[in-house]
């Protein structure tokens, strides 16, 4: 499967780390996906994929034309069709705000339909897309439609929210919550309604999910693995903690994620492959 992946220029950049198109045969039919600091886009222009929440009593949703994901604090699973081609939008924590208003906190943990939030344009997207030949005329099509559904004025508290996040972006989510607050001037419930509303979560899970991976990106599984010292540079002080967190995020124990991986690397230079993990 090949992974065509831009950095949109400014404005856009701000809110988004990678624009991308993911097309041929999959590897693996199914990636366990772990809790990382994005919410997402999808526009599938080909076979049906099915998404499955890891939560059981989660329903599992038939991803046919055009999907937005908000920030996932618990893992998930795609299940790709024999052939894949789509194009997505790997947006920063705070980055969804912007482009579907109040939406993005109410997108935690779920996905809806682009046309329950842009109102019926999934499909002129689609046409749009699906009738250019290259991966990077996709991609400029795109860019179109992102730059024309950016709001034109900031939204109240998002920059607040933006600077908080980066900061915890910069630091893996090594900065404690009281130091936010204080840097940014306002009490740790009004940073944390902001957040609900532009992210969806608090700044202290934005600070779990961002600490977990960096450690996960930062496993050489090809190596000797000491967990505990990886879990201590990561700030996990408890490993307890740090091991519990790790089996809810990813559904394995550190020792039988070092197993998988061993057993089917991740592929460099291929970013879907770096947090997910195949599950059949």
């Amino acid at each position: 499967m090949r992974y065509v992946g831009r950095v949109p220029a400014p404005p856009l950049d701000r809110f988004i780390d990678d624009i991308y198109c993911l097309s041929g045969v999959p590897r693996h039919r199914v990636m366990n996906v772990p809790p990382m600091p994005s919410a997402h886009l999808f526009l599938n222009f080909g076979a049906p994929a099915r998404l499955h929440d890891s939560d059981p009593a989660g329903p599992s949703v038939l991803f046919a034309d055009g999907w937005f994901m908000g920030l996932w604090t618990r893992r998930f699973l795609v299940e790709y069709p024999a052939r894949v081609r789509l194009v997505g939008v790997h947006f920063k924590p705070w980055g969804l705000s912007p482009f579907v208003g109040g939406a993005a906190g109410e997108l935690r943990n779920r996905w809806a339909p682009v046309d329950a939030v842009w109102q019926r344009s999934v499909d002129r997207i689609r046409e749009e897309v699906g009738a250019v030949a290259s991966a990077a005329d996709a991609l400029r099509a795109v860019k179109r439609e992102l730059r024309a559904r950016l709001a034109e004025s900031p939204l109240r508290g998002l920059d607040m929210v933006e600077h908080t996040a980066g900061r915890l972006a910069r630091s893996r989510g090594a900065v404690s919550v009281g130091a936010l607050t204080g840097a940014a001037g306002v009490s740790g419930t009004h940073l944390a309604t902001q957040f609900k509303s532009h992210v969806g979560v608090t700044p202290k899970h934005v600070a779990r999910i961002y600490r977990f991976a960096g450690l996960i990106l930062s496993v050489d599984t090809q190596g000797p693995v000491d967990w505990a010292e990886l879990a201590h540079t990561a700030g996990y002080f408890d490993q307890a903690h740090f091991s519990r967190e790790f089996k809810d995020f990813t559904g394995h124990t550190p020792t039988d994620y070092l197993a998988l991986r061993r057993r089917f690397p991740a592929v460099h230079g291929f970013p879907p492959d770096s947090g997910p993990m195949p599950a059949d």
